[in-house]
């Protein structure tokens, strides 16, 4: 087929993708969706197969290949693609805008509902017509033309405000380059760290060494440095990336401002008293009040562990390393002096045992364990070099689903770690389609041709990641909305990925996963001990810098006032209310945001603590049985894992459980459970 995007038969032709290609397909797929969509708004009698499956058929094929798309201007992205991807973005959001607000559809949908047979329909049909219906609603269907219009128009303006935040806070960190030529500067830093910044800069053709604002780069430099004004030049650098302190045509002042006018039209325009009410509606959390108070309540109990941190940080960087004033580009730093200090063992040398190939295999025999299935090797064309392909197969060899794993931070490539679908299940009367993900990392590769290492931290981020990439791969649901984490609440979404962290803190899954890069050698009892005995280290400062975030993400759409406040004063007085380590008045946290103002999770950043006490409860469940593994994670696979969205979040929860969720195992695995001071003591 002379256009991969246009390709269906297998795998996506990630390596045959061209910019050319998206124009031509997206017009062909629209063309063929809209006729899809025009056929549906007046088919009779209204069943599943005459009405719900050729209107998924049709617009599964839009959207997987505007997936692809999506994902390589993620990845490997050019000027040409994106050029190429923001051209057709207004259309797409506009296709799918009309497709939430068709009333034709929207009666043919209760039609179903209403239909004699419907009653009688298995109970995930069901949730697929209910979850339909209130979409929508929230999809502007019942509005006046006028208003169904404007709904539309402001739809349409912020998907391309998010893709414009998310490529100016790329190009913010791409364009950053610090070369060194006085190889005395980076005393402290990693031998591979160095060695990259020594490949990177004879790359460039330039003496001495090219530091970044990559990842690999940025958090060595802020931990292991030396040079306190290395240490600074790169935090200030980060921290006024994509603002008003950097070239106009990257600063994301104005977006901000703009996404924060138009979500609160939008709200508004569907009779919500703010953006976050209209976010929650999906979600677990009834209203911003619910949330507020959970995150609060939260606030409460670990604000005292966070300024017993900072205490003891402050007192050992002033009497053992000279810091009479801690500054944010100390943190990191002294936190990690003190932790050498304290439980005698640095990160770096924990590093040095976990090497791709133990740490992909460990991470493979876990899932086995836990659910009986098995990962392996496969091929497929890809977009990079560096990207590996795998199979997860039942127990007597069947396919369940595919993956892609992209491990390492690279130009073009978009910083953090995520998973997405590239295809999910469904079954249909003739065929079952499988599920396919991307895995994405941003880790720092090998050098001098040994394997990459990875800090432990590095290893729960592909643990998280890997529990999402599950949650889309051991689907037992076959209706393509509810299957995986479609029609999960999002506040829920996190669940799997945060569960599956925990199995990199127990010794026999550790010890497997590990062998050093130089000696094979697995980790030794001993050090595992003290990574133990520091796993809650500086805890409370972590809890409460994620609670900063919460709380201004929720503040912000829900009772933000753009005419009596600014957002960085909005940002200041949440920092009065939790922070204990303060980022400087200049720092611009907002404008490199992506979570809120380029990804999925506006007035929803809460999801992470909301859902980590789902998880940690979870995992109470494998503690509370240490002989019975592989039945309990039986019972998560079966109650949680394969059910997808097809019933509530929190009825999974409790059918694994046999009861409603507890903070109690969060605060336990914290190091949060005691009194702050005791715990200082103990």
């Amino acid at each position: 087929m002379d256009n991969p995007l246009l390709d269906f038969s297998g795998l996506p032709r990630f390596d045959a993708i061209r910019p050319e290609h998206v124009g031509p397909a997206i017009d062909a797929l629209l063309a063929e969706a809209e006729a899809a969509v025009a056929s549906a708004e007046t088919v009779a009698p209204v069943s599943w197969p005459t009405f719900v499956t050729p209107l998924e058929d049709a617009t599964e094929r839009l959207w997987r290949a505007w997936g692809q798309v999506g994902h390589l201007q993620a990845v490997v992205n050019t000027p040409e693609l994106r050029e190429a991807y923001n051209a057709n973005l207004p259309r797409v959001t506009r296709f799918g805008s009309a497709l939430g607000q068709n009333l034709a559809l929207f009666a043919q949908y209760k039609a179903l509902a209403a239909s004699a047979g419907f009653a009688g329909d298995d109970a995930v049909r069901r949730k697929v017509v209910e979850n339909a219906l209130r979409d929508f609603c929230l999809g502007g269907a019942e509005l006046e033309d006028t208003a169904k219009a404007r709904f539309s128009a402001v739809q349409e303006e912020l998907a391309a405000l998010s893709a414009k935040f998310s490529q100016n806070v790329l190009d913010a960190t791409d364009a950053f380059a610090l070369y060194v030529e006085d190889e005395a500067r980076l005393a402290g830093l990693p031998p591979e760290v160095v060695a990259t910044a020594r490949a990177a800069a004879q790359k460039e053709g330039k003496p001495g060494w090219k530091l970044t604002l990559q990842m690999p780069c940025y958090l060595p430099v802020q931990a292991y440095a030396d040079d306190r004004g290395l240490r600074e030049a790169l935090y200030r650098a980060s921290g006024v990336r994509a603002s008003d302190a950097g070239p106009a045509e990257l600063d994301n002042s104005g977006l901000i401002d703009r996404v924060l006018e138009l979500r609160a039209e939008l709200a508004a325009l569907l009779g919500f008293a703010s953006y976050a009410e209209y976010s929650l509606a999906t979600k677990m959390a009834q209203s911003p009040d619910e949330v507020l108070a959970f995150l609060r309540d939260l606030a409460g109990r670990a604000l005292p562990f966070a300024r017993r941190d900072r205490a003891e940080l402050e007192a050992f960087a002033r009497d053992q390393l000279g810091l009479d004033t801690l500054q944010p580009w100390d943190l990191g730093y002294a936190g990690e002096k003190l932790r050498q200090a304290r439980y005698s063992y640095s990160e770096q040398e924990v590093k040095r045992y976990f090497t791709e190939r133990g740490v992909l295999a460990g991470l493979f025999a876990v899932i086995e364990s836990l659910y009986g299935v098995h990962v392996r090797e496969d091929s497929a064309p890809t977009w990079h070099p560096d990207v590996r392909f795998y199979r997860v197969e039942d127990a007597s060899g069947q396919l369940l689903g595919q993956f892609y794993l992209d491990l390492y931070a690279r130009e073009g490539k978009r910083g953090g770690a995520w998973m997405d679908d590239g295809r999910n299940r469904r079954v249909g009367s003739q065929s079952m389609q499988t599920p396919l993900v991307y895995l994405v990392c941003n880790f720092g590769k090998g050098v001098d041709g040994k394997p990459a290492t990875f800090t432990h931290n590095e290893v729960t981020t592909l643990f998280h990641e890997m529990g999402h990439g599950l949650h889309q791969l051991l689907t037992a649901i076959g209706e393509l909305p509810v299957a995986g984490i479609n029609g999960v609440e999002w506040d829920a979404v996190e669940l799997p990925s945060q569960f599956m962290e925990n199995f990199c803190w127990e010794w026999e899954r550790v010890q497997a996963m590990t062998a050093h890069v130089d000696s094979g050698e697995p980790l030794p009892r001993a050090l595992f001990e003290k990574m133990l005995a520091a796993r809650n280290f500086q805890s409370g400062m972590l809890t409460v810098r994620q609670l900063e975030f919460a709380l201004f993400d929720m503040e912000l759409h829900s009772r933000f006032d753009p005419a009596q406040d600014s957002v960085l004063q909005l940002l200041e007085r949440v920092r009065d209310e939790v922070a204990v380590n303060r980022a400087p008045a200049w720092h611009r946290f907002p404008h490199q945001f992506s979570h809120v103002f380029a990804g999925g999770y506006a007035a929803g950043y809460y999801s992470y603590k909301w859902a980590e006490v789902l998880s940690a409860d979870a995992y109470a469940a494998f503690e509370e049985a240490p002989d019975a593994i592989a039945a309990t994670g039986a019972r998560f696979l079966a109650e949680v894992l394969s059910r997808g969205g097809s019933r509530s979040a929190l009825e999974n929860f409790t059918a694994f459980r046999g009861r409603a969720p507890s903070i109690d195992a969060l605060l336990r695995h914290s190091g949060m459970s005691g009194d702050a001071g005791a715990a200082a003591q103990a």
